[in-house]
């Protein structure tokens, strides 16, 4: 189970830095909306973004989250993908995201190719400031 503070930033309107490697060994990192279950921290893309190709070569995967209006209190979640989820549930997933982060009824913008759900499960965690 994860931390009650890594869930209550998780699943609040928080935004989230995802961080990948790329091919040739660089980082990425892209500012994302953010969800968790229990158990994981969760990120939902498209399966032909550089993110999710990167996560699927190379599964390692840290997932900064700072409070909204207050950046000095954060969770930072060093992990591995330990699974994916598609079709329906992660469409309705990306719009339930729309509603926590733009109170939208759904995903206002074109979906290329297919939604995905990535789970990340932490292998470390580091909260500032410290519990």
């Amino acid at each position: 189970m994860l931390d009650e503070i890594v869930l209550k930033l998780a699943r609040g309107p928080n935004f989230a830095s995802l961080a990948t490697m790329m091919p040739n060994g660089e980082m990425q990192v892209h500012m994302m909306w953010v969800d968790a279950d229990d158990d994981h921290v969760l990120i939902n893309t498209e399966i032909h973004r550089p993110k999710y190709q990167n996560l699927m070569r190379d599964g390692r995967a840290t997932v900064m989250i700072p409070e909204r209006g207050n950046p000095w209190h954060f969770v930072e979640i060093r992990g591995e993908v330990a699974g994916t989820v598609t079709g329906p549930e992660a469409r309705s997933h990306i719009d339930a995201l729309a509603h926590k982060y733009l109170g939208m009824d759904s995903y206002p913008n074109p979906i290329t190719t297919e939604r995905v759900i990535v789970k990340i499960a932490p292998r470390r965690v580091v909260m500032f400031p410290p519990s």
